[in-house]
């Protein structure tokens, strides 16, 4: 097996895998700013069960985004052994399409999704509650594939205190990133992204990375990543100076409208701060990535969007365009242009 994992120079950046966000163009764009490997957003393994044709367009990629890793969910260890078996060989489901290329280089299983969507239908995070399904879904999508598996959990999941669980199908006790993974750190999985904030505390709750440096210590032949609240260079440098065991991080909202925030945490600039918006202040900009700079980072990742989605892609890209102009001189009036913009054209016009 060709486990690229253990090819990374450390620390490992990943972009973390996000829903609506991480597609292809998203993270063509991140590979090109220093991002070491990228995850697609969440895969149905229960579509591609039934109708994988959709679904295996939204996972398509190009190979500058390799290391490439999709990621599953779901919650019937049969559902993960079939989607195992479509993304590692995409033509067992399409025999007649040629796919040359399109086997990604790893596949994740995702334990760690708190949205009340997933979670209420038995999927993400809730699964980490459930020992022995865990453990079936993570052997179904191993021995079903000779990529490299890795999980994504919380650092929790299942505050009695919270009153959150009471309608789920889930058991009433909760358990820790540290339980789950004594409960499956046997499974030949080879790496784990760990989001250090539990299901309770959401996207906006304390985080704990101390629990997953515990981790890495106790599990050394396992690659730990830490993921979670980490939105500028200067944060992400200091969570690696204080937790050295950590083999990486997993960026997810950090890079929204800031893609170059891994070659940053890569070579982190002297002064202070370092994407040079201050603390919110109009127009400071840094040396490389000053407005003028961005704006050609914009309009290549508005190309992408348009290249891959065509006229159904403007949502996204102007989503990510009101990201980019954040902080910077004239924000709202570029935001209120750049939503309204109705082409790739028109997108060109007000950057000009």
């Amino acid at each position: 097996m060709n486990n690229f994992w253990l090819k990374i120079k450390k620390p490992i950046l990943a972009l973390a895998p996000m829903a609506g966000i991480t597609d292809s163009a998203f993270r063509e764009i991140c590979r090109k700013h220093g991002a070491d490997v990228v995850y697609s957003e969440m895969a149905s393994v229960s579509a591609l069960f039934y109708k994988p044709q959709k679904t295996l367009e939204l996972v398509k990629f190009n190979k500058v985004e390799r290391p490439y890793v999709v990621q599953l969910f779901g919650k019937d260890p049969a559902h993960f052994a079939k989607a195992t078996k479509i993304i590692s060989d995409p033509s067992l489901a399409l025999p007649l399409v040629k796919r040359r290329g399109q086997i990604p280089d790893g596949i994740d299983i995702n334990f760690g999704c708190p949205a009340k969507k997933v979670f209420g239908h038995g999927s993400g995070c809730v699964l980490m509650m459930q020992k022995k399904l865990a453990r079936e879904i993570i052997s179904a999508v191993c021995e079903n594939t000779k990529l490299p598996v890795s999980i994504k959990i919380r650092a929790g999941v299942g505050d009695p205190k919270a009153g959150l669980l009471k309608n789920s199908q889930s058991p009433a006790l909760g358990i820790s990133a540290l339980d789950f993974i004594k409960n499956t750190a046997d499974l030949p999985y080879s790496a784990i992204m760990i989001h250090g904030r539990t299901y309770e505390g959401g996207f906006s709750g304390p985080v704990d990375f101390k629990i997953v440096e515990k981790i890495k210590k106790m599990f050394p032949q396992k690659i730990v990543l830490a993921n979670g609240g980490i939105n500028s260079a200067e944060e992400a440098v200091k969570i690696l100076q204080d937790y050295p065991l950590l083999d990486g991080l997993g960026i997810a909202r950090g890079a929204w409208g800031r893609p170059w925030i891994f070659e940053e945490i890569k070579t982190p600039l002297p002064s202070s701060p370092i994407l040079g918006r201050g603390d919110g202040g109009e127009g400071e900009g840094c040396k490389k990535f000053d407005f003028p700079h961005i704006k050609k980072i914009m309009l290549l990742h508005a190309k992408l969007i348009h290249e891959n989605k065509g006229a159904r892609g403007l949502f996204e890209i102007r989503k990510h365009m009101s990201w980019y102009v954040k902080g910077f001189p004239r924000a709202s009036e570029l935001r209120r242009k750049l939503v309204m913009a109705n082409s790739l054209k028109e997108i060109k016009e007000i950057l000009s």
